[in-house]
């Protein structure tokens, strides 16, 4: 196996399996195992906003606060959420049939979940398969975890970055109910770096509110984000927290990217720019009502460069603004200036996957970018069909 496959085991201190434990109707990967062997057990998440969490949401959150985390164990097929005490209890007991498979305990086993909402996990299939999943760990085990956490998703998604002898890792899923709130999918990076917890939590926040934080494929936020963050410490080397941070923003941009790239039924990746805000605050609302506008994600579908869509986007806004100043570019050709009618829209070509909308403010010196994609039948197939 290569090592750009790596993904959550490239860090040194790793392990994982992904198998098939017959939780999925269509009998393909749907568990999977993440281990640190340490030295450290350092950690750090950050979890969805949304105030319909999942269970495993609520139990890594109360694991996390220890700051230490020995294992992550990830279904897919089943979200577990709005499952009541019930699908709590089977988080708990999920984390602890892990602990008792490592010997570890299961205070330290953060668990995530994803699939359909409203219904029980069948715990007769999962927990033989976590002892499965258990038997199998191996440092070269990062593909296949990364496959068995796949739901919409098309392709498993892994990113690593290795520099001055330590490395960070990742993989991540999701595909559709792509919208921020702190986090989006479910995400586990690894590093074998020496880092403490508080530093990770820093690094993990600031990564994230770039990245994870301003993918908004579709508006709609998940029950069961999860963005989580290891450290084993096996290459023995405490970076600089800048080196280090650069590391993680770079794995989690990548993994952001290639999460876009695979949103159910899209057909473009559309990034927006927003420059010259009067605040970044206000360059990402401006960013995400621009990427949640159903109008505009159509019109890009179609390859019509239809700038007024934007502007009427921007306009729902309490950024600063004047109307009247407001540019707007698609793929490099200013369409509006002035609020107005700029270069001709025919100029602009369209035939390429990636679409770029800067929207300029005029307005101060803030800048963000948001990614979205277009909005198609098949997008609508997909989720008119998911629960049957």
């Amino acid at each position: 196996m290569s090592s750009s496959n790596l993904g959550v085991t490239a860090a040194k201190g790793f392990r994982a399996a992904g198998v098939t434990a017959g939780i999925k109707a269509s009998g393909t990967p749907d568990l999977a195992l993440v281990v640190n062997d340490g030295p450290s057990f350092a950690a750090a998440g950050v979890f969805t906003s949304n105030r319909v969490k999942a269970a495993p949401v609520l139990w890594s959150q109360q694991v996390l606060k220890g700051g230490r985390v020995a294992a992550v164990i990830l279904n897919s097929g089943g979200a577990n959420a709005c499952t009541g005490p019930a699908g709590f209890q089977d988080t708990h007991t999920t984390a602890e049939r892990v602990g008792a498979a490592l010997e570890v305990s299961s205070g330290e086993v953060a668990v995530c979940s994803t699939g359909l909402i409203g219904e029980r996990l069948p715990m007769d299939l999962l927990l033989p398969g976590v002892e499965l999943a258990a038997r199998e760990l191996t440092a070269t085990g990062g593909e296949s975890a990364a496959i068995a956490i796949k739901t919409t998703d098309t392709v498993h998604k892994t990113a690593q970055v290795s520099t001055g002898g330590w490395t960070v890792g990742g993989m991540a899923k999701g595909a559709g109910m792509l919208a921020p709130g702190l986090a989006t999918m479910l995400v586990v990076i690894t590093t074998d770096a020496a880092v403490e917890s508080a530093e990770l939590d820093a690094v993990l926040r600031e990564a994230t509110r770039t990245t994870f934080d301003r993918v908004d494929s579709d508006g709609c936020m998940s029950t069961n984000d999860t963005v989580l963050l290891l450290a084993s410490g096996a290459s023995g080397i405490a970076p600089e927290q800048a080196e280090f941070a650069a590391a993680v923003q770079q794995v989690c941009a990548d993994l952001a990217r290639r999460l876009i790239g695979d949103a159910e039924g899209a057909g473009k990746d559309i990034r927006i720019d927003v420059t010259d805000a009067a605040t970044e605050d206000e360059a990402v609302l401006v960013g995400r009502t621009i990427a949640r506008n159903n109008l505009l994600k159509c019109a890009i579908h179609g390859e019509d460069p239809n700038w007024g869509r934007v502007l009427a986007a921007i306009g729902t806004t309490d950024a600063a603004f004047d109307p009247d100043q407001l540019d707007v570019a698609i793929n490099g050709v200013w369409v509006c200036r002035g609020g107005a009618v700029g270069e001709d829209r025919s100029l602009v070509s369209m035939t390429d996957r990636q679409v770029v909308i800067t929207a300029r403010l005029n307005a101060g010196q803030a800048a963000a970018t948001v990614w979205t994609n277009d909005l198609t039948a098949d997008y609508v197939h997909e989720n008119s069909a998911y629960s049957t």
